[in-house]
């Protein structure tokens, strides 16, 4: 699977365009709004990666990029959600340890949040890619299906080396940052990542590809 995320950035016809777009619009992230149009853009990874189709999708109709990135950030936002709880009460009780430290109580909470980050982000992709599939709110928070391509080895397989990926990647293109192009090197591999992330949940599932993007809608 490694491979084929690893060329998938470049199957386009037009990828370079592509790779330089999406890299000048995460330098422009500070505008806010390209950033929801990258996360469109991820969106669109996903859908091709779980439809099994081959070639990397566009920086098209730009106005259902940005309606889609907004979507996915809701359902980033919603999922956060389950960590804030849990993150201030942490916060509170170190507060309250004072000098004397965290005490017991924070070391819990610690752990607690620690454990909820870890399967936040295992399920995470796994949502955002039924959410891709369907094209509505209501397919991020489908837990059942969300559940049933997770808890599989085709998924959890596809959620290690995606980690791995992004770490050996973000590494490399964080030390080419100084030159710029390790923005365009850490774009590259956030398209593996997803990739990654769309395939192995629609293989978890048992899709076998070749199915065509749903149309968003809300």
């Amino acid at each position: 699977m490694i491979g084929q995320a690893l060329s998938f950035p470049r199957s386009g016809d037009d990828w370079i365009p592509t790779l330089l777009i999406g890299g000048v619009l995460t330098v422009l992230g500070v505008l806010v709004i390209p950033v929801f149009l990258v996360q469109g853009y991820f969106l669109r990874v996903l859908r091709a990666a779980a439809n099994g189709e081959t070639e990397a999708p566009s920086f098209t109709d730009w106005g259902e990029l940005l309606v889609d990135g907004l979507k996915l950030f809701v359902v980033n936002i919603a999922y956060s959600l389950i960590l804030i709880i849990p993150y201030f009460a942490l916060i509170f009780a170190v507060g309250l340890g004072g000098n004397n430290g965290p005490g017991a109580l924070a070391a819990v909470l610690g752990l607690v949040v620690f454990v909820l980050a870890l399967v936040v982000g295992f399920f995470i992709p796994a949502a955002f890619t039924n959410f891709a599939i369907e094209g509505d709110f209501g397919a991020a928070f489908d837990f059942g299906t969300i559940k049933d391509g997770a808890f599989t080895s085709d998924y959890a397989t596809a959620w290690v080396l995606a980690l791995v990926v992004g770490l050996v990647g973000g590494l490399v293109g964080a030390a080419l940052s100084f030159v710029l192009v390790g923005i365009f090197v850490l774009f590259y591999v956030q398209v593996a990542v997803y990739y990654m992330f769309g395939r192995g949940f629609a293989k978890g599932l048992g899709r076998t590809g070749g199915g065509s993007a749903t149309t968003s809608t809300l």
